[in-house]
């Protein structure tokens, strides 16, 4: 039997990005993060990632496209791209309180939860490189 320090829960991790702004969502008196969550008994990560995504902002994404995965102490995140509308609107919704677009520059130095600035930087980075290519890395999360 695992103790509660060693298990991994996975998580469908959602990057929305304009440019070079990225969409974070935050609780109510919680820290900043990607949209997402876990998927549900039977779900795919891919299905887990656009559910969670229209829960927390009411966004819809046309496509979404599997980056990579990184593994955090607690979590393994799934990172996603998500493929918007160039007009649509993100709101806070459910569980969220906030919704805000912030620049790639300005996330390193927000309250935001660990391994946020380092999936955003590592996303970014290969979306404007090249394909996406499977691969994982390890981020420490508090």
């Amino acid at each position: 039997m695992q103790s509660d320090d060693t298990i991994v829960k996975e998580r469908a991790t959602v990057l929305c990005r304009r440019g070079d702004r990225i969409l974070l969502v935050a609780r109510l008196h919680a820290r900043w993060a990607l949209p997402g969550g876990r998927p549900k008994p039977g779900e795919s990560l891919s299905d887990a990632a656009r559910r969670e995504l229209a829960e927390e902002t009411g966004l819809v994404c046309r496509n979404l496209r599997y980056l990579f995965r990184a593994a955090g102490k607690h979590k393994l995140h799934h990172v996603f791209l998500a493929d918007l509308d160039a007009h649509a609107i993100a709101r806070p919704s459910r569980e969220i309180a906030h919704c805000a677009w912030f620049d790639r520059l300005a996330i390193a130095s927000i309250d935001c939860s660990n391994p946020t600035p380092a999936i955003v930087e590592l996303a970014l980075d290969m979306t404007r490189i090249a394909p996406p290519v499977t691969f994982m890395i390890h981020v420490e999360a508090a």
